[in-house]
């Protein structure tokens, strides 16, 4: 594919075709690592998981002790069925 760097307001911008980043795993919103390498402007997915958080990091920070326990939510106090 073959693109051109264009003049955005006060920064620069490149066009990148659906087709690409779909091929790269990234969608519109995503952030993404740009870097210099040997010569060559290389453009990678800054995270290969969705959304803002990362499971394994949530679990990681569960305490090894924890234990687990039902909540009580009280009574209904509408048309709930329980």
């Amino acid at each position: 594919m073959v693109s051109k760097i264009q003049k955005w307001g006060n920064s620069q911008g490149l066009r990148i075709s659906s087709q690409v980043m779909k091929n790269a795993h990234i969608s519109i919103g995503d952030e993404v690592d740009i870097a210099v390498h040997e010569g060559f402007l290389v453009v990678a997915p800054r995270s290969r998981f969705r959304g803002k958080y990362n499971l394994r990091q949530l679990v990681s920070r569960i305490p090894k002790d924890y234990q687990a326990e039902e909540v009580t939510w009280g009574e209904p106090c509408g048309k709930e069925v329980w």
